[in-house]
């Protein structure tokens, strides 16, 4: 009993570390697509005049005390890089976010506006891959989970396997194109997008980081579905081989 419970065993617990690999990988990639902070920055954004009481290093000064008086002459204390302020920026797939000067809270834009027109069909073929991939991914973990739970032979159990592994084998393939596609596009972006938005620095984001630990988790849980398939159906093939010899070893008996 104890060596034919192990294989079984064994294939019960590879099939949980695919559903667990499979449903985090769902995880970081849904996160990963709602949010903005795929890539984040800063801008160089010319400092406003002073008004009324406002004062520090966010604003220009005048060395007038009657800054309304059309007559008075207005001599700007800052020169060079002192003219300008560095504003925090956040950009996502579907919109683009940036810190206010002298106010609390952010402006936030639509990505797709900023792209240029020229990328913009690129950008959409990427959403619509992220969106297949997050979709695949969920078919991946529903069939994954039905084999886990509900199979009730080991043919059904290998067929919704083969299956799950195509799924998330497709899921990780569209997962790499579609982040791919996004990082072109924002480069492109970067050197053509609108003056107002173009950035000073950049690097990329935790979203960023986390939509490629989405494609790592499900490359590694298609990896582990296909092995798992693999060795069930070695071990198939193995115990089918010894009943064949057990059935001509009884033959020949049988004919002495």
């Amino acid at each position: 009993r104890m060596p034919a419970s192990l294989p079984e065993a064994d294939r019960r617990h590879r099939a949980s570390a695919a559903f667990s690999l499979s449903f985090l990988s769902l995880v970081f990639s849904i996160t990963a697509f709602g949010s903005s902070y795929w890539c984040e920055g800063t801008r160089k954004v010319a400092k406003p005049f002073c008004t009324g009481e406002s004062k520090g290093d966010l604003c220009i000064r005048f060395n007038s005390p009657d800054t309304n008086s059309s007559q008075a002459v207005q001599y700007i204390w800052e020169t060079g890089d002192d003219k300008f302020v560095e504003r925090k920026f956040h950009a996502g797939i579907w919109y683009s976010c940036e810190e206010m000067i002298n106010e609390d809270g952010e402006k936030c834009r639509s990505f797709i506006s900023l792209t240029p027109a020229s990328d913009r069909g690129v950008l959409w073929l990427s959403i619509v891959a992220e969106l297949l991939y997050v979709i695949l991914l969920l078919t991946g973990n529903i069939l994954m989970s039905v084999e886990m739970c509900y199979y009730s032979s080991v043919i059904d159990g290998l067929k919704i396997n083969a299956f799950s592994a195509v799924v998330t084998v497709l899921a990780g393939l569209l997962g790499m194109v579609a982040h791919m596609m996004y990082t072109t596009v924002f480069q492109m972006t970067v050197n053509l997008g609108p003056e107002d938005w173009r950035p000073h620095t950049w690097d990329y984001g935790w979203s960023y980081c986390l939509a490629w630990a989405s494609f790592a988790c499900c490359m590694a849980a298609a990896v582990t579905t296909i092995n798992k398939y693999t060795k069930t159906m070695l071990e198939f093939k193995h115990k089918r081989k010894k009943l064949e010899r057990s059935f001509r070893i009884k033959y020949k008996f049988s004919d002495c």
